[in-house]
């Protein structure tokens, strides 16, 4: 089954080529990741997905998710803001409101399955406050619960988003660079809760990264794009020395970390990675 299908996404600023003439099709359940250099496109692809951008008008562009329109033509479908609630979108900025406490956080990916006065007001009853409690222990952070989101560390932050989209019950995440800021064991542990939610909840992933290896790891899909334009578009094990080098170019060095460097392990997450009542 296709999580989602674009077919001939074109988009310029201004000018300058975005995105040229770009087809892809994902299946439900798939970790899948998109990779290129500085510009190639990557973010703008996954904010078209979210409907969060509009392709050039006068095209033939078509974007698809779970078998609803997000957008057609350069025009966003009319019902985009229901296909919206079953995407969670993580950003690399993560986006917490940091005056509220972690649990509030959680609790907002939530507002679209409950009255809008209650959202408004901040009334959250036992059933919901529970969940939020749930998808906090799947990412390994509910004992920091009560905790100011101001104060985590940027891979803590990262895994409250991820929460956030547990709790939102989303079918599809896209994360845009999720792990673009952070140290290299924080990075193993977001990507290791990213992994799972495609592995134990049946969740599809798209996730877009600058860091090679850790598509290699992680996902089971990698798409490569330059200049706007998909150049590569398998399986990871697909992914050789020589497609690196004719995606990234002189930039591969940059691109190609050691996954070994640094001694946290996430092993501590997996045993919280299990089935639970956020599903």
């Amino acid at each position: 089954m296709q999580a989602l299908k674009i077919t001939s996404l074109t988009k310029h600023f201004e000018r300058k080529l975005a995105l040229n003439n770009i087809s892809l099709q994902i299946q439900t359940g798939e970790i899948v990741a998109l990779i290129g250099p500085s510009g190639s496109g990557k973010s703008t692809l996954l904010r078209h997905l979210a409907g969060l951008q509009i392709s050039d008008k006068n095209t033939e562009t078509k974007i698809v998710v779970n078998d609803e329109l997000v957008q057609k033509n350069g025009k966003l479908s009319r019902s985009v803001r229901k296909t919206r609630s079953n995407i969670g979108v993580i950003f690399q900025q993560f986006n917490l409101i940091n005056r509220l406490d972690v649990i509030t956080n959680v609790l907002i990916g939530g507002l679209g399955t409950i009255p809008h006065w209650r959202g408004t007001m901040g009334l959250f009853n036992k059933a919901e406050k529970a969940q939020a409690l749930a998808a906090l222990n799947r990412v390994g952070l509910s004992e920091i619960a009560a905790q100011r989101a101001s104060t985590l560390s940027g891979g803590q932050q990262q895994r409250v988003a991820i929460a956030r989209s547990l709790m939102q019950r989303a079918t599809i995440i896209l994360a845009d660079e999720p792990i673009a800021s952070l140290d290299p064991n924080s990075a193993r542990v977001v990507m290791q809760s990213l992994h799972d939610l495609q592995k134990h909840d049946g969740k599809t992933v798209i996730v877009t990264l600058h860091q090679v290896e850790y598509a290699r790891k992680y996902c089971d899909r990698v798409v490569g794009l330059v200049d706007g334009n998909i150049v590569f578009d398998d399986k990871v094990e697909a992914l050789t020395n020589d497609v690196i080098e004719k995606i990234y170019g002189s930039e591969k060095s940059e691109n190609v970390i050691d996954m070994n460097q640094g001694g946290v392990t996430t092993d501590y997450l997996n045993s919280n990675l299990t089935a639970s009542a956020t599903n």
